[in-house]
């Protein structure tokens, strides 16, 4: 029998610390991933109900990616190009209606091919597989969600042309790409990108099976295959919240518009909203009530017999109980559900 790798290891325990810095999800719908092929995960990504989390391992190599990008702007200023907006100074794309996106970088002159044209750049790094697929078939069609970036990147700029730069991590080998705008592509992505900002509904799913390839390894799968139920209360699953055109989001319940901060720690009145829980409802006098099979759930506003959002995240069996028990503790103490 193999003895089970200490937690407290320093690989570990790096980990562990990189863990508990994760960064906070995007408040916007990002040019990066409107190549992505499933609309669901896309609408939940905004809405921020379903959150991923990374492990020590992956964080550790997206840093090695920021990295990288450094080090690659100074080769390509070694060779002769003029390379602006990198960095901290990144130049941000707004495509409007919560749809934008930061740029690695722009190239104003010096890519061999074309001189004097300047380029989008955009900076990636890879691990072997994946650059050797990149190598034989390109960046469209090894890696669709970066083409659509750098396309929503062009047109955001009004630039004919990309400059895609990739480094393996195994043995350093570089490959560059010129990629040239196609309007069509970039105008899909963005339209796109508002219709999913705007939908009041979620989307279907990919697929339904929960072993289809490009499921089995997304971060709502656990929603999607198995639970129907967010484990995120914050306003963006709230029912009463609205993401406006203008790049907004405004609360119903108490009229007022929401900025980030706020959006994030949600309030004590947040309702979930009726696609990110898997039971049907009723509404008697503003008050929603979830149907589940171990009984009604009033959700809102907590006394008594109302349960939060968070509760019902928590434990939706014990909300649903009727036990009174938790009935009391509730009235008399102020307890809440909390698992």
């Amino acid at each position: 029998m193999k003895i089970p790798e200490s937690e407290y290891t320093i690989s570990a325990l790096i980990d562990k610390h990189h863990e508990s810095i994760q960064s906070e999800p995007r408040p916007h719908m990002g040019a990066s991933i409107l190549g992505h092929p499933c609309d669901r995960w896309l609408w939940l990504s905004f809405r921020m109900a379903v959150v991923e989390k990374f492990p020590g391992r992956i964080l550790r190599l997206f840093r090695r990616g920021q990295n990288e990008e450094a080090q690659v702007v100074s080769d390509l200023r070694a060779i002769g190009m003029n390379v602006q907006k990198t960095g901290t100074n990144q130049a941000r794309v707004d495509f409007g209606c919560h749809v934008s996106g930061s740029i690695d970088g722009i190239v104003e002159s010096g890519v061999p091919e074309a001189l004097k044209t300047p380029h989008v750049l955009e900076i990636k790094t890879h691990g072997k597989k994946s650059f050797d697929d990149l190598e034989k078939n390109g960046v469209e069609k090894s890696k669709p969600m970066h083409y659509v970036q750098m396309q929503m990147y062009m047109a955001g700029i009004k630039a004919d042309r990309a400059l895609y730069v990739a480094v393996c991590k195994d043995d350093d080998r570089i490959h560059t790409e010129r990629v040239k705008l196609d309007k069509a592509v970039a105008q899909k992505a963005i339209d796109r990108g508002h219709r999913l900002v705007k939908s009041e509904r979620m989307p279907p799913p990919l697929s339904t099976d929960p072993t289809w390839f490009e499921c089995r390894f997304c971060a709502a799968h656990e929603f999607c295959h198995k639970t129907q139920l967010t484990k995120e209360v914050n306003c963006r699953t709230c029912a009463n919240s609205t993401a406006r055109e203008d790049g907004t989001w405004h609360c119903e319940q108490y009229d007022v518009a929401l900025d980030f901060e706020n959006q994030k720690a949600g309030c004590e009145a947040h309702v979930l909203h009726p696609d990110l829980v898997p039971w049907p409802h009723k509404v008697k006098d503003d008050v929603i009530t979830w149907i589940t099979p171990q009984g009604d759930i009033k959700n809102g506003q907590s006394d008594w017999e109302t349960f939060t959002s968070r509760e019902i995240v928590a434990n939706p069996k014990v909300c649903a109980s009727g036990d009174r028990f938790v009935e009391d503790m509730r009235d008399n103490f102020g307890a809440k559900v909390v698992g």
